[in-house]
């Protein structure tokens, strides 16, 4: 499809890769990986032909369609979800306007023999096959069909595109790429601004799609479950195999490994082989044989070893002071933006300590309530901050206001204290900001660069809780790694918005799940919260409580149960509880046993019986999931 030769460019002066060769053929699903600042969104803009490369030639398949989904969107204001759908339609939308003006012609002019309305009627015919052809008379149903697959509803299309959130934008531009039917889909940080259920979405459409994806991505479980091929861009070059991302991991430190040995071995017979010139060169008898052992060894091609991009920002969170017990205390909290209502009569309780995720899809109140807390915004109802509690704040968009004509240096030095204004360079070069990159200015920064950069800032005032709203954002797994780590050591309350998995893995005990206008807590990590909203997506469809709902049986509902239906529905609340309980257990051990597939299939299914254990738990999750439906029929009967 895509043929890639000596590509290379160049950026300010300096190249970011250079003489790099691959091939893109159908049904691959590439992870394009590496350091921010690397180059990646720069190739895929280089692939998309939005820019011009340095060197090096690109050959494409003849009328080949390539779809970009960029990091940043631009919509153009005052268009409905469905007329910016459309926009994934230009020809047919040209058609129309076409077929309007001709029939528009037809219906006003009486000249039936002349040559003009002949004409007209040639082209009427014309269009309309070609209109026929592209789809035309299925292309709205198509549209809607898309978008309600994405989770917009109905009652949405007709509502303006400025209202929606940065996530819900995302899927808009999503369904625009799946309308065209593109050959090749380039994808820059998809995950970015999505919910959960929207990126497993994602990830079950990229698995069916036939044609190429070239997608960058920081996050490692999309990362695993989507690609079947990675390339990693590091130190210019860059690095191809055929194993989606943890695979390659496990084989490319393989290869380094036998590249370090190989180099090694050659290294010895080098030394061996100087040593004898050194030796026979001082004899005149051995000097014909000392020249010749001179130009054998003029002939070795030295061996070369991958060289790695190790470097890493180092991150340390303290904590200023110590807080009281009770960090946040909310009462009947509210909030509306207009006529949408995001948040109704939220309680909640939030001690020192704590490690919460704040989970749910976009426009579910997440970074509204984490705004409330610091006091971005105004709302409804009581929220009071505990004794001593000082917050620091990471904000979704807070890379995106730093002042563009300001250089890194500048920036921090502006936000900093007397009491820390000397260490502002040291504190930028564990954020990976050393030499002239001090002086870089902001608007020439990768999206990772900034996010390093907001961060950094951060640390520049106390505090002893974090409230972080999507900080893996633009990250790469290296410094999202590290910031995970610092995450993990620090010692005071921690809120997290996120919405990747892999990150919220083991960092958080709790976490808050948003739906509805109100808040579920859910006493468990994001692998605990994803187990039981499956479970809760079985009891209750697209419909999911958010609440405990307060088991006030009234009086006249209980007398119509006798004591012995009592005393049966009370064994079938139990049974069913149990059987969620094993559901919840099994599909947790079968994502384990998935995760080790992927890391060493060779290795762990060669352990005796391994599949038959396997398939059987697998059927045991399904037998159960039948059980489950016939003791819930039994449990809405006494109900109903």
């Amino acid at each position: 499809m895509v043929n890639v030769h000596n590509l290379t460019v160049s950026f300010m002066g300096s190249e970011l890769f250079s003489g790099i060769t691959f091939k893109l053929n159908k049904g691959d699903r590439i992870g394009l990986i590496g350091k921010n600042g690397a180059g990646k969104s720069t190739l895929l803009k280089v692939l998309s032909k939005d820019i011009e490369s340095s060197g090096g030639s690109m050959a494409f398949d003849k009328d080949i369609r390539i779809g970009f989904l960029r990091q940043d969107i631009d919509f153009v204001q005052g268009r409905t979800i469905l007329e910016e759908a459309y926009q994934a339609f230009e020809e047919i939308k040209s058609i129309e306007i076409k077929l309007d003006k001709i029939n528009e012609q037809l219906a006003t002019r009486t000249d039936y023999e002349s040559e003009e309305y002949s004409q007209l009627i040639i082209d009427l015919t014309d269009f309309t096959e070609r209109y026929e052809l592209l789809g035309g008379y299925n292309y709205q149903g198509d549209t809607e069909k898309i978008l309600q697959g994405l989770g917009f509803q109905r009652k949405d299309f007709d509502k303006l595109t400025d209202t929606f959130s940065g996530g819900w934008r995302m899927r808009i531009e999503l369904a625009k790429l799946l309308l065209q039917n593109n050959d090749i889909l380039l994808l820059d940080e998809p995950t970015n601004h999505l919910d959960i259920e929207s990126i497993i979405w994602l990830e079950n459409f990229l698995k069916g799609y036939t044609g190429a994806v070239v997608l960058v991505s920081h996050d490692k479980m999309f990362l695993d479950n989507v690609t079947n091929r990675t390339i990693e861009i590091s130190l210019g070059q860059i690095y191809d195999y055929k194993k989606p991302y943890s695979q390659f991991l496990l084989l490319r430190g393989e290869i380094k490994e036998k590249q370090l040995q190989a180099q090694k071995n050659q290294e010895k017979e080098i030394k061996q082989t100087q040593q004898l010139i050194d030796k026979f060169r001082a004899k005149a008898n051995k000097a014909s044989m000392a020249q010749s052992l001179i130009k054998k060894l003029n002939k070795v091609e030295r061996i070369e070893v991958d060289q790695d991009d190790n470097a890493t920002m180092n991150v340390k969170f303290t904590v200023s002071k110590e807080p009281g017990k009770i960090i946040v205390e909310a009462e009947n909290l509210s909030k509306n933006y207009g006529d949408n209502q995001v948040l109704e009569n939220v309680n909640l309780l939030i001690e020192r300590n704590s490690k919460i995720a704040f989970v749910g899809q976009n426009g579910q109140g997440k970074s509204t309530l984490a705004k409330m807390m610091v006091g971005e915004i105004p709302f409804d109802g009581h929220l009071k901050l505990g004794h001593n509690v000082e917050i620091g704040y990471f904000a979704q968009n807070q890379s995106e206001h730093l002042p563009p004509e300001k250089t890194v240096l500048q920036i921090m030095e502006d936000a900093a204290t007397d009491t820390n204004r000397m260490r502002v360079r040291d504190m930028l070069g564990a954020f990976l900001f050393g030499g002239d990159a001090v002086d870089k200015k902001a608007k020439v920064l990768s999206g990772g660069e900034r996010n390093r950069l907001a961060l950094c800032k951060l640390l520049l005032q106390p505090f002893n809780v974090l409230i972080m709203d999507e900080p893996t954002n633009h990250l790469d797994i290296a410094s999202k790694n590290v910031l995970k780590m610092a995450l993990k050591n620090f010692n005071g309350t921690l809120i997290v918005v996120s919405h990747d998995r892999d990150f919220l893995q083991g960092l958080t005990t709790t976490v808050y799940g948003f739906k509805d206008k109100v808040i579920k807590e859910y006493l468990g990590d994001i692998d605990y919260f994803l187990a039981q909203h499956k479970i809760e997506n079985l009891r209750e469809a697209e419909k999911r409580t958010v609440i405990k709902e307060e088991k006030n049986t009234s009086k006249n509902e209980s007398y119509q149960l006798s004591r012995e239906q009592e005393k049966e529905l009370k064994k079938l609340k139990n049974k069913l509880s149990r059987i969620e309980t094993e559901i919840s257990d099994l599909e947790t051990e079968i994502e384990k046993i998935d995760l080790e597939l992927a890391q060493d299939y060779d290795g762990v299914s060669s352990q005796p019986n391994f599949f038959e254990h396997y398939k059987a738990k697998k059927a045991k999750v399904d037998t159960l999931m039948e059980a489950w439906e016939v003791v819930e029929e039994k449990i809405e009967h006494f109900n109903s």
